[in-house]
């Protein structure tokens, strides 16, 4: 498998984020939810539904983090993590396959080069990091209310990545389309817990290999305005995307500015190939973000120790960022890590387990130790549907990355059969989880109203606070409200026909698609999109590699 201003970081505080009022802002887009809120004056019911819906339309951008991060290791072990690293990669090395020209610029930084194997002095691809690669990364989006920060305690909830199949209540597992993703890309366009767009949101197995990326590309930046991720399957496709973000962006404005983020693992144990390496230049130079991550499933790719595995990740991740730096010193990077248990008795992978968790509290704590952005975690989850194994899995993985500092949260939504599969009604409840995230890391409101003293003088001793006048300015968005899960009676519940989570999921994600309405985009953009697009398929024939 393979900045934004203060006003969305002020909306945070709010506390504002209802799916259900959501799903109609982000269908009618910007002029209809400012006549929305323009109609939400008067009183009674429409109001309240008018407010909720104005509440949702002020959903943030991204999350800035007001709690404190989940840490496993003191200071003594992350030393002995980092000197364990060094001996790595002095000792034994990194292989960098196929990329001549990466070899010739590790000799030129000092490395020891033989043949394919590189090897470094301890201490090197830490100074080399840290002299240049940016803590926090500004991911513009060509709605700037969109534009994202990663790193410095913000944190941006992310679709899952790469599926080739997706999975319906209605017509159960298949292969995925072109249709399927651009469903997907609406659908994330319409999550307000979700801040991005993401990238390959499935596998349009319907299109050639060769041009499948022009199509996913285009879908991103036609279907949504949301920040969005960049083709790494070959170095040709990466250009193709950077070309395609100056199309709406502008050369200039591209070359001094992040507006497309990527994704390059390793090949663990150890490994970086010819596809990564020449994915990774042309975003560097180009000064577009990379994601470095190794991609671990502990036991097969590494040792099945939490602090093995911690070891080797750590020496991929800093052999790859290092890399970027050189390519271009500033160009935006994250330490990235995928690690995942393996079951031992038949080697498939495993979710939702302890020992990953401690994996990406320890590399998150790594990543801050260093400086950088950092990304992990997930709705994942191994079950083939969304039933209780998937929730309770992707549960453990959506906590654990949200207490543990995740700046970059991939595979937040949708994620189904170890990342085979994209879910459709696994995608927006996930996306349910990442808006209850949102609120969990805002921290607690410390102003005059959370305090709430007045209530508690009007109510006095042996009363209740239903009626009280704080709870009636607050009631609508005192509490998160999910749009999918049933609270009421059972006598409600089964005269409503008694369904269950993955049904009114299915209901949901028909609503939301029924609703969306496509965001703004300048024709002439759209004109030059178009041509660019045709021309390229018309470079090549059709191929399946």
């Amino acid at each position: 498998m393979s900045d934004i201003d203060g006003a969305a970081s002020s909306n945070l505080s709010d506390g504002l984020i209802d799916l259900e009022g959501a799903a109609g802002a982000g269908g009618e887009g910007r002029r209809g939810r400012e006549g929305r809120r323009g109609r939400g004056e008067g009183g009674g019911r429409a109001a309240r539904q008018a407010k909720r819906a104005g509440a949702a339309g002020r959903a943030p951008a991204y999350i800035t983090r007001k709690i404190g991060y989940f840490e496993v290791f003191d200071e003594d072990g992350l030393d002995l993590i980092e000197r364990n690293a060094d001996l790595i990669l002095k000792e034994i090395g990194v292989e960098f396959r196929g990329d001549p020209e990466v070899l010739q610029i590790w000799k030129e930084a000092g490395a020891d080069v033989d043949g394919e194997r590189v090897r470094f002095e301890p201490g090197m691809l830490k100074q080399i990091l840290q002299a240049s690669a940016p803590s926090l990364i500004t991911q513009h989006a060509r709605n700037p209310e969109r534009t994202v920060q990663i790193g410095e305690g913000r944190t941006v909830l992310v679709p899952a990545y790469g599926p080739p199949f997706v999975r319906s209540l209605d017509e159960g597992r298949r292969y995925a389309t072109l249709a399927d993703f651009q469903n997907f890309v609406k659908l994330a366009y319409m999550s307000p817990g979700l801040h991005h767009s993401g990238g390959t949101l499935c596998e349009p197995v319907d299109l050639p290999v060769n041009k499948r990326h022009l199509d996913m590309v285009y879908s991103h930046i036609r279907y949504s305005d949301k920040a969005f991720m960049g083709s790494v399957t070959a170095p040709e496709r990466a250009q193709d995307t950077v070309d395609m973000a100056k199309i709406v962006f502008g050369d200039a404005f591209v070359d001094q500015n992040c507006v497309v983020i990527n994704l390059i693992n390793a090949n663990s144990p150890m490994v970086w190939d010819d596809t990564m390496l020449g994915a990774l230049k042309v975003y560097a130079r180009n000064n577009q973000a990379c994601v470095i991550s190794p991609f671990i499933l502990a036991g097969a790719m590494s040792p099945v120790t939490v602090l093995g595995t911690l070891t080797q990740l750590y020496a991929e991740a800093l052999s790859g960022m290092a890399l970027t730096q050189l390519v271009r010193p500033g160009a935006p990077v994250v330490f990235g890590t995928f690690a995942s248990s393996i079951s031992m008795q038949s080697g498939a992978p495993t979710f939702g387990t302890p020992e990953p968790s401690l994996v990406l509290y320890g590399a998150a704590q790594l990543a801050r130790r260093l400086g950088v952005p950092f990304r992990s975690g997930g709705g994942l989850c191994g079950s083939k549907i969304a039933d209780a194994q998937a929730a309770f899995e992707a549960a453990n993985t959506l906590q654990t990355a949200a207490l543990g500092g995740v700046n970059f949260m991939l595979h937040t939504a949708g994620w189904l059969e170890g990342g085979l599969v994209m879910g459709y009604e696994k995608f927006v409840m996930d996306a349910d989880q990442a808006a209850m995230i949102t609120r969990l890391l805002a921290g607690p409101d410390m102003s005059e109203n959370g305090q709430a003293l007045d209530a508690i003088r009007e109510v006095g001793p042996g009363a209740h606070y239903l009626g009280c006048g704080h709870t009636q300015r607050n009631f609508e968005d005192a509490f998160y409200r999910s749009p999918l899960a049933d609270n009421n009676s059972f006598e409600q519940w089964d005269s409503e026909g008694g369904q269950d989570m993955n049904q009114r999921a299915n209901a949901y994600w028909k609503k939301l698609l029924a609703d969306y309405q496509p965001p703004p985009i300048d024709p002439g953009v759209l004109e030059a999109l178009d041509a660019f697009v045709a021309r390229r398929k018309e470079a090549t024939p059709d191929s399946n590699v």
